[in-house]
């Protein structure tokens, strides 16, 4: 493990319960990162950092159960880690939800109510904890996780599209703070968009065999996506939008 692309680094990793965020812990583990998983399901937790830890032969995977929509909980999270393991390289923000309607005229503003809180104000309180730690990094990353819908919203995904483009635009707000601090020669840390349209996973192909996912993407090649961050220069992907769809 000692010899991966991300060995010595410490990356953080919010909603990572869910299959991306099991993908994501096991290909940053694999690559010889120490990982810190939060999500707000223990049991969902616990059985990720298990298998990341199984997959990797034993690299250091912890995980925390984290409040994202509390600021103060978020900090504490933040702060932990660097003082448990010395620094903070990265935050991959895999927290997530949708809701949509038939048309837009059956839009309800409660699901944008509901929207809001995981997709644009967990963004917020990852940032805000931990844009400090990431500029005192050499190669500190913030990675979000939006969707194509953002660019391109459709009638009965307005809620959701709203909340992803809210996301991209607070994350770009990050960008420019990094590009500021680094000065005339240049960010050392990064702010980057990774863009699909929808994602994928072994288990929803096992229920719908027949269904062609076409566009979407396999967690596993997210997560491929996210490792790959960290192989670029921060200005080659601060402030950017990475594709990995077609672009709308």
């Amino acid at each position: 493990m000692g010899n991966g692309a991300l060995s010595g680094t410490v990356i953080a990793v919010a909603g990572a319960g869910g299959p991306a965020g099991r993908a994501t812990l096991m290909r940053l583990a694999e690559a010889g990162a120490t990982v810190v998983g939060a999500d707000n399901d223990p049991q969902r937790l616990s059985e990720a950092v298990d298998a990341a830890r199984y997959a990797s032969g034993g690299a250091t995977v912890t995980g925390d159960t984290v409040d994202l929509l509390d600021l103060q909980s978020t900090r504490d999270w933040a702060t932990h880690i660097e003082k448990d393991f010395g620094r903070v390289d990265g935050l991959v923000h895999l927290v997530g939800g949708w809701r949509g309607s038939e048309t837009f005229t059956k839009t309800s503003l409660d699901d944008w109510d509901f929207l809001e809180l995981l997709l644009v104000k967990t963004v917020q309180h990852t940032s805000l904890a931990f844009h400090e730690a990431l500029q005192r990094s050499e190669r500190g990353r913030y990675v979000l996780i939006s969707a194509s819908a953002a660019s391109r919203p459709t009638a009965g995904n307005a809620a959701y599209a709203a909340g992803k483009a809210a996301a991209e635009a607070w994350t770009l707000a990050l960008a420019d703070y990094f590009r500021k601090a680094g000065g005339p020669e240049g960010p050392t840390s990064a702010a980057a968009i990774l863009v699909v349209k929808a994602l994928v996973h072994d288990a929803m192909r096992a229920e719908r065999p027949n269904a062609k996912f076409a566009g979407f993407t396999d967690v596993k090649d997210l997560a491929e996506a996210i490792e790959g961050v960290w192989s670029k220069s921060a200005a080659e992907v601060n402030g950017n939008r990475l594709w990995l769809t077609e672009k709308p």
